[in-house]
C-alpha cells in the first residue's frame, strides 16, 4: 500500500515567499522560475526559489495559469470575466470574454492540451444573478482554430487536470458537494461520461477542492481541507500534505519536475516529491 513517504522525498514545507493576501496559480517556466497571482491584490508574479518574488503586471483577478503551445502565459482573470494571453511582446490581449455572446462568469482555472486547446472552469456562484448572463457554470474548451464549446456543466468547476493519455478529465467541485469528478473524452476532446473519481468532503473550513496536478504515476494531488490530498489512480486516498495555510493551488516544477510548490494563502511553500509530475506540452515542444 502507497503511503505519503512513498510520495514524498520531503516531509517538511518550506516557506520560499510571504506577505501576500491570497496565492493562487502557480505554473513553472523552464527557464527557471514560477509564475503565481496574488489573487486580492491583483498581481502577478514570477519568482526564481531563494530570491524575492518580482511583480510582472497588475491583473483583474487573476487566478489560473497555464501556457499554450507557443509558450504565450494564459491567464483566467475572474473579476475582469475573461480569459487573457500575454503576448511575445508582453501586451495582454483578451483570449475570450463571451461564450455565445453572452459574458463569460468569472473563469478560474486553464490547463493546455498537447493539440493546442484551451479547458477552462467558469463557475457562477459568485457572480451576483442579476449579472449573470449565461444560465450554467461549466467547463469550455478553446480549440486550436479558436472554436469555443461547452465541455460539461457543473455545480461549481474549479481546479483541472488531465491525465497522461488525455482521455481523462479531472475536475475539482468546491461547493455543496465537496468531489473530484473524472470526464471520460473522446479523440476530439468531447465528454463520452463522467463519474465521481474521489469524495473530498471533510469538516473543517481550512481549504476545499481547488487547484489540481497529476504525477507520471497517475496520482492526483489535488487541495483540500487541511492541505493536499493525494490519490491513487484508483481514486484510493494516500494521505494528505499538510499545510500551515489553507492551500488553493499547486505546480510541479524545477528541472526535474520534483518540486512541488504550493500557493497557501499569504504564502508560497515547496517541498520535493519522489515522482515527477507530468510536464506541460509546450515543455515538449520547446524541448525542455
Amino acid at each position: 500500500m502507497t503511503t505519503l513517504s512513498d510520495v514524498l522525498e520531503t516531509t517538511a514545507l518550506e516557506r520560499v515567499a510571504s506577505g501576500f493576501v491570497f496565492t493562487e496559480g502557480p505554473l513553472w517556466h523552464p527557464d527557471g522560475f514560477f509564475y503565481f497571482v496574488d489573487v486580492r491584490s491583483n498581481v502577478l508574479y514570477r519568482m526564481v526559489l531563494g530570491q524575492p518574488a518580482e511583480k510582472v503586471r497588475d491583473t483583474l483577478g487573476g487566478n489560473g495559469t497555464t501556457f499554450d503551445l507557443l509558450g504565450r502565459l494564459v491567464n483566467c482573470e475572474g473579476d475582469g470575466r475573461r480569459v487573457t494571453r500575454t503576448e511575445s511582446d508582453g501586451t495582454v490581449s483578451v483570449l475570450l470574454d463571451r461564450f455565445e455572446g453572452k459574458r463569460l462568469n468569472r473563469p478560474n482555472d486553464v490547463i493546455c492540451h498537447s493539440d493546442g486547446s484551451l479547458l477552462f472552469t467558469d463557475p457562477s456562484l459568485r457572480v451576483p444573478l442579476a449579472e449573470r448572463e449565461l444560465d450554467q457554470a461549466g467547463i469550455y474548451r478553446i480549440a486550436p482554430d479558436g472554436g469555443v464549446s461547452l465541455v460539461a456543466k457543473f455545480e461549481y468547476p474549479n481546479g483541472l487536470a488531465l491525465s497522461k493519455d488525455e482521455r481523462t478529465l479531472y475536475v475539482a467541485n468546491t461547493r455543496w458537494t465537496q468531489y473530484i469528478h473524472a470526464l471520460e473524452l473522446d479523440a476530439s476532446g468531447n465528454m463520452v461520461r463522467r463519474r465521481v473519481f474521489a469524495d473530498m468532503s471533510a469538516d473543517g473550513t481550512n481549504g476545499v477542492p481547488d487547484g489540481m496536478k497529476v504525477d507520471e504515476a497517475g496520482r492526483v494531488f489535488c487541495t483540500g481541507t487541511g492541505g493536499v490530498w493525494v490519490f491513487e489512480p484508483d481514486g484510493t486516498r494516500i494521505g494528505i500534505i499538510e499545510t500551515p495555510e489553507v492551500c488553493a493551488n499547486i505546480s510541479f516544477g524545477g528541472p526535474d519536475l520534483r518540486t512541488l510548490l504550493l500557493t497557501a494563502s499569504t504564502s508560497v511553500y515547496t517541498v520535493r516529491v519522489r515522482m515527477p509530475g507530468l510536464p506541460h506540452p509546450w515543455y515538449k515542444v520547446r524541448g525542455s
